[in-house]
């Protein structure tokens, strides 16, 4: 049974739009989802905790608890899937949004087509990562000098320094140490993290990519490459950083 085709998943849509909800949760019922349908931002969080459906659509602006406080808060007990939904598209609230635990985001309005290829995506993602933890926790680790990834318990070592990273921001370096010296495409990297192309206007992967530079302290550990995507440099990690990220 394929993902687009089960009918077992649950998603809670928190929205205070009704018109907008109404349309969106006729629309993923008809593909197969199990809705509720939150409207107030006061109780969002429990209504996450307390579900805890397969996947959040969370819009954020609402009445009464904005959409990023609601993420911060129910990561404390839910570790499903977050989609936020902005109105806004600043690099700032997308970047805070993934800062806050949000898996993704998408800027409405949205064409119904898309919202579904992504939740398709998340669900696609977190059920491969569920069913490929390696049977050796250690035959996957990566160590580039004085970098070290372990895959088994999911962590990232610099210079004996445990650098704090979010799953999103875990598995796009894991990605790009897997192709050390090579040029990666953001819609390769799409493609391997979502199972979608690139069309040219989601930024999610260039915030992540300058979140990783940021916590690991160095911009040319990973390299833009003008017109072509993104290089992971194998060597770099030899000596401490010198200089902060530059943009």
């Amino acid at each position: 049974m394929t993902l687009e085709t089960t009918q077992n998943y649950h998603i809670l849509l928190i929205e205070d739009d009704i018109e907008l909800a109404t349309l969106t949760s006729d629309y993923l019922r008809k593909h197969g989802f199990s809705i509720t349908l939150e409207t107030d931002g006061g109780k969002a969080v429990a209504r996450i905790i307390n579900e805890q459906a397969d996947c959040v659509l969370l819009d954020i602006m609402l009445p009464n608890k904005d959409g990023f406080a609601i993420c911060r808060e129910a990561r404390t007990a839910y570790n499903g899937l977050i989609l936020m939904l902005t109105a806004r598209d600043e690099d700032i609230d997308q970047l805070l949004g993934l800062e806050l635990g949000a898996d993704d985001y998408v800027c409405k309005p949205v064409q119904p087509r898309l919202l579904l290829a992504r939740i398709h995506a998340l669900l696609r993602r977190s059920s491969v990562s569920a069913s490929t933890e390696p049977a050796d926790p250690s035959a996957s680790d990566m160590r580039f000098n004085n970098l070290h990834i372990q895959a088994g318990c999911r962590t990232v070592t610099a210079f004996d320094q445990m650098i704090d990273l979010t799953t999103a921001e875990y598995e796009l370096l894991y990605l790009l140490a897997q192709h050390a010296g090579q040029v990666l495409s953001r819609d390769d990297i799409l493609q391997h993290l979502r199972g979608i192309g690139y069309d040219g206007a989601d930024r999610s992967i260039d915030l992540r990519i300058s979140r990783l530079r940021k916590k690991l302290n160095d911009s040319q550990r990973i390299k833009t490459v003008r017109g072509s995507g993104y290089l992971f440099s194998s060597d770099s990690f030899s000596s401490a950083p010198q200089t902060a990220e530059n943009s």
